[in-house]
C-alpha cells in the first residue's frame, strides 16, 4: 500500500467557457467536481495506475462529505481521511476553451484544533506501519504547525518508509531538514529555498539541505532530477497545449510508483514525465490522459548532466 497525506483537501471544481474575459459575464459549457489537493490528485492517479493507495488527512463540512463521496468512486484508493470540525476548502478552476488557458481560485482552508491534529498524528502512526511509501503533499491548513512535514517525515523514517515530500516554503525548509527520501518543488519554490533561480546548482544544493533526491519540474520543459545515482533531465517528446493543473501531483506519482516497483531513477523520470503531459492533456483538471500516457511514455528524452 502507498500512503498519501493531504492535510489540506479540497474539492476541486473546474469550469469551462467559450471565452475568459474580465468584467464580463460567462455562461458555463461545462462543470466537473473531483476530490482535490495535491495529495488526492496523487491518489487518484495511483489507483488508476493499478496501485493500491490510502489517502489520509482533514475533510469536514459539506464539502469535505462531498470529497470522500467523490473519493469512494476512484478505483484503488481507500479513503482513511480525518473528521475536522471546519468545512474542506473549495478550488475553483475557469478554462477558457478558446486559448485553452486556466485561471485557478483557491480558498484558504479550514482551521485545525490541537485536538484534531493530534487524532491525525494518531492515525498518520498507524497508517504508516503499512505503507511500502508515503507522500507529503500540498499546503499546510491554519492550526497545522509549520513544522508538520518534518514531524510526518521523520515518524515515516523511524518505520523504515521512503517519504516524497512536496510542498513550498517554511514547511519546505523544515521538511527538507528531516531527510525525506525525495522532494519535488517546481522552479519558483526551489529558487525560495536555495536563493538561486538557476534550476542546476540550486537542486544540487537542495541536496545537501537534506533530501536524499530532488526532483525539480521545469514546466514545458520537465524534470530535472539530482539524486545519488547520478543528474539527469527528462523532457517530453513535445509541448502540449492543455490545463496544467495537477500535472505536478502527476508526477508524484509516477516517481512514487516506479520507487515502490523498485525502477531505476532514469525508469522513474520517464513515467512521471509521460504522466505529467498526458495530464495536461486531459480534459478534466487532474486527470490523466492513458492514450497520450501510452504515447508519451515511448519518446521521453533522459539526459545524463
Amino acid at each position: 500500500m502507498i500512503l498519501t497525506v493531504t492535510l489540506n483537501t479540497a474539492l476541486d471544481v473546474t469550469h469551462r467557457v467559450p471565452r475568459l474575459l474580465p468584467h464580463a459575464s460567462h455562461r458555463v459549457t461545462g462543470v466537473a467536481e473531483r476530490p482535490g489537493g495535491k495529495g488526492l490528485n496523487v491518489a487518484r492517479v495511483l489507483g488508476a495506475l493499478g496501485h493500491p493507495v490510502t489517502a489520509t488527512g482533514f475533510a469536514g463540512g459539506p464539502a469535505g462529505t462531498l470529497v470522500r463521496e467523490l473519493l469512494a468512486d476512484c478505483p484503488g484508493v481507500t479513503d482513511a481521511l480525518v473528521p475536522c470540525a471546519g468545512t474542506t476548502r473549495r478550488t475553483l478552476a475557469v478554462v477558457d476553451e478558446t486559448t485553452g488557458d486556466t485561471t485557478q481560485f483557491n480558498e484558504p482552508g479550514p482551521q485545525i484544533t490541537a485536538g484534531e491534529w493530534s487524532a491525525f498524528l494518531a492515525r498518520y502512526a498507524e497508517l504508516v506501519s503499512g505503507a511500502r511509501a508515503v507522500a507529503l503533499c500540498g499546503s499546510l491548513p491554519p492550526g497545522v504547525p509549520v513544522g508538520a512535514y518534518a514531524t510526518l517525515v521523520r515518524t515515516a523514517r523511524t518505520a523504515g518508509v521512503p517519504v516524497l515530500l512536496d510542498t513550498s516554503g517554511e514547511a519546505l525548509r523544515r521538511g527538507v531538514a528531516a531527510r525525506p527520501e525525495i522532494i519535488k518543488p517546481n522552479s519558483a519554490e526551489l529558487a525560495e529555498l536555495t536563493g538561486s533561480r538557476e534550476p542546476l546548482p540550486a537542486t544540487r544544493d537542495a541536496r545537501r539541505r537534506g533530501a536524499h533526491a530532488v526532483v525539480t519540474s521545469l514546466g514545458p520543459g520537465g524534470l530535472l532530477a539530482a539524486t545519488p545515482d547520478g543528474t539527469w533531465q527528462a523532457a517530453p517528446p513535445r509541448a502540449l497545449s492543455g490545463n496544467p493543473t495537477g500535472a505536478g501531483d502527476s508526477a508524484v506519482a509516477g516517481l512514487l510508483s516506479a520507487l515502490a516497483e523498485g525502477l531505476d531513477w532514469p525508469a522513474r523520470l520517464t513515467r512521471a514525465v509521460a504522466l505529467s503531459a498526458a495530464t495536461v492533456h486531459a480534459p478534466t483538471a487532474g486527470e490523466f490522459d492513458p492514450r497520450t500516457y501510452e504515447e508519451v511514455r515511448g519518446s521521453v528524452k533522459v539526459t545524463p548532466l
